[in-house]
């Protein structure tokens, strides 16, 4: 049976943009949940149940009764009223509300495409991986949480930047599809992978560091830049204090290689511009990442001076997707 690719392609393109859309909101519902302290707010995993939120009293007396026996409640908010549980549980149910939507949008589409164009199976099969890797970030998800539920107060930061990690990777790989679906043009001529990739990895590692200071609230201490309250290092540790193996659960240590790493971006930032001036590429490109490094510094700043506001905090973990967007833009076009 003859198949017409663009009509398949057509139905592909529709469905990876709303899922790139998808996974954008989801990502910012997310974040918003964290910096509102809410995710610990519900207390069970609920893969199939919990659709609805509480319809009355006893069902809110209930989901609250279960928040008090947390550590969170017990030395965070012992002093919280009902009232005051209802904003945070609605947070957390939204987040895991629009995790249901991103599930079902990520595999009901590829299945009806896969009943409708069946000669096209191994064409489409490749498309499988995201509701695979959404259901891995669900499960993550509620590794993360309860991380929070026995003995902490808060969720590990460590679970926490993988679960904000895989969210990432899973836009990069939609954009990426969509990047092939539209068969994007490469660059004539090739940039040193070497430095491509290491800015990659710059890239990453400062989204890891930004999820362990989030993590941490580390963002609430040193609040100067570029000093950190008129020193170079953090002076509230000693030398030996970054071999310890407690050092990435140290906040002045996690905020101080959060600077140096930005340092070093806007250093391989640098020899990205000079290579693409040096191999006369299209320029555009590259200006497109520069702004959105630039604007995501800007915003690190602005967060970290005033005591990470709720709204800097969120605009500034957008702006990580629009750097590691625009960036695999210049790592699609320089791919063979």
């Amino acid at each position: 049976m003859f198949v017409n690719k663009d009509n398949i392609n057509n139905s592909l393109k529709l469905w990876l943009f709303t899922m790139f859309l998808l996974v954008i909101t989801m990502i910012i519902v997310g974040g918003l949940t964290r910096l509102t302290d809410s995710g610990l707010s519900i207390t069970s995993w609920e893969l199939f149940s919990g659709l609805l939120p509480p319809m009355n009293i006893n069902d809110w007396n209930f989901y609250f009764s279960e928040y008090k026996k947390i550590p969170e409640y017990k030395f965070v908010n012992s002093t919280m009223t009902l009232n005051e549980f209802k904003v945070i549980f609605y947070w957390e149910y939204a987040h895991r509300l629009l995790a249901r939507v991103v599930g079902l949008i990520s595999i009901i589409p590829i299945i009806y495409l896969s009943l409708k164009y069946k000669s096209s199976f191994l064409y489409l099969r490749k498309y499988y991986l995201i509701f695979l890797l959404i259901c891995f970030q669900g499960f993550l998800g509620w590794f993360m949480v309860s991380s929070g539920l026995i003995e902490n107060t808060d969720v590990s930061h460590f679970r926490l930047a993988l679960h904000l990690s895989l969210a990432l990777i899973i836009l990069l790989i939609i954009l990426w599809y969509i990047f092939l679906i539209y068969n994007v043009k490469k660059f004539n001529i090739r940039i040193s992978k070497l430095l491509i990739f290491s800015l990659l990895i710059l890239i990453f590692l400062q989204v890891i560091l930004g999820a362990f200071l989030a993590g941490l609230n580390g963002g609430l201490i040193y609040n100067t830049w570029p000093d950190m309250n008129g020193y170079f290092f953090p002076n509230d540790i000693k030398i030996y204090d970054y071999f310890s193996s407690e050092s990435l659960s140290n906040p002045s240590i996690i905020q101080f290689y959060h600077r140096i790493t930005s340092y070093l971006i806007l250093l391989f930032l640098f020899f990205l511009n000079y290579s693409f001036i040096k191999k006369k590429l299209t320029i555009k490109y590259i200006l497109i990442f520069d702004i959105a490094i630039f604007l995501q510094i800007l915003l690190g700043v602005l967060t970290l001076v005033n005591g990470v506001e709720i709204k800097l905090a969120s605009l500034h973990q957008i702006g990580s997707i629009f750097v590691l967007s625009s960036y695999l833009l210049i790592l699609y076009k320089n791919t063979n």
